[in-house]
């Protein structure tokens, strides 16, 4: 049984910090990809930055240059840290999984389905 244990998130002021982790364990492989997906009130679910098992990641729209997705192979955790917040990053942030079955890169992986999530973390932006 695969689970996501979701820690971090909270409150800043716009232009602050904050960093997310995502610890995972039952999966007896290392070929999975990981991400962030968030969901703002009203809004609909969008992924945020992805990290595949050989380090390569990828991130989505306004969080590029601002948000940076790390992983640590030993303790089988993702990170994200965001710098330069803004008040429209508010969201619940859901880390997520899914096995890399073939290549195309996470994106692709992720856009054909999410094996697991994690509970979410609110992280609320003020201006």
């Amino acid at each position: 049984q695969v689970h996501l244990v979701e820690s971090g998130g909270g409150s800043v002021q716009a232009g602050g910090s904050l960093r997310l982790s995502c610890a995972v364990s039952g999966y007896t492989y290392d070929h999975y990809c990981m991400g962030y997906f968030r969901q703002a009130p009203g809004k609909e679910r969008e992924g945020v930055a992805y990290i595949d098992s050989d380090g390569t990641a990828i991130y989505e729209g306004s969080v590029k240059g601002r948000f940076a997705v790390s992983r640590d192979f030993a303790k089988s955790t993702m990170y994200l840290q965001m710098n330069s917040l803004k008040p429209e990053d508010t969201a619940t942030y859901y880390c997520a999984t899914a096995t890399a079955r073939y290549g195309g890169g996470c994106r692709a992986i992720f856009a054909a389905g999410v094996e697991y999530w994690g509970k979410g973390s609110l992280v609320t932006i003020s201006s």
